[in-house]
């Protein structure tokens, strides 16, 4: 995957979304993909948004790429950015046991809730594999339930860039191998993703959508 220099034309244009439990890094490894860079950050609120641009397979794609916050009290908040996303990156913490089992015990049914694209891909990621000393979740525990749930799979570290790219890669490779998505993103389709306006929660703390 490389990052695309020609920022005003693209082939396709991707909705991305980043769920799972508060501080399993979403952020970071949202940071981690598009500066290449790493930080410590504070707790999504409500949603940031992110745009990259990459080449990959010789087709220039634009991804708006969306991260939820993984607190509760967002939870409605941030429903309606499923629609019409075209890849959905569960991303758990393999030092936490709860933000595995919260997976199945809320964020697929999430999914299966709100998504509204049926062929729409899913990734599964395990992240902080740096701290392997810390494990908790096996990555067979990852591998049995990407089988059980049809998503790819891999285990990463947004601190160490270790797999953070192929996150993304593999993700996109499975759009642009499922004609309805590629349809979709296709752009001379009028859909304007940009237009979804966060709702605001508290004016005094949202940061949403930072570009």
């Amino acid at each position: 995957m490389e990052s695309s220099s020609q920022r005003g034309e693209f082939d396709y244009l991707f909705k991305l979304l980043l769920i799972g439990d508060s501080g399993v890094g979403k952020s970071t490894l949202l940071l981690s993909f598009t500066s290449n860079t790493f930080e410590d950050l504070s707790p999504t609120i409500g949603v940031d948004f992110k745009v990259k641009h990459v080449t990959v397979k010789g087709k220039k794609l634009k991804l708006a790429i969306w991260d939820t916050a993984g607190q509760e009290r967002f939870r409605t908040l941030t429903s309606s950015y499923y629609r019409g996303a075209q890849g959905i990156i569960m991303v758990y913490d393999v030092t936490r046991r709860e933000t595995f089992t919260n997976l199945s015990d809320i964020w697929a049914k999430e999914i299966d809730l709100y998504s509204t694209n049926l062929d729409c891909i899913k990734m599964l990621v395990g992240n902080k594999v740096d701290r392997e000393s810390e494990r908790i979740v096996s990555k067979k525990e990852g591998i049995d339930f990407a089988r059980e749930y049809g998503c790819l799979f891999l285990e990463c570290s947004a601190k160490t860039r270790e797999n953070v790219e192929q996150c993304f890669e593999e993700l996109v490779l499975k759009i642009l191998e499922t004609p309805s998505l590629l349809a979709e993103g296709s752009a001379g389709v009028k859909n304007n993703i940009f237009k979804e306006k966060p709702p605001q929660s508290d004016a005094s703390t949202s940061r949403c959508c930072s570009w």
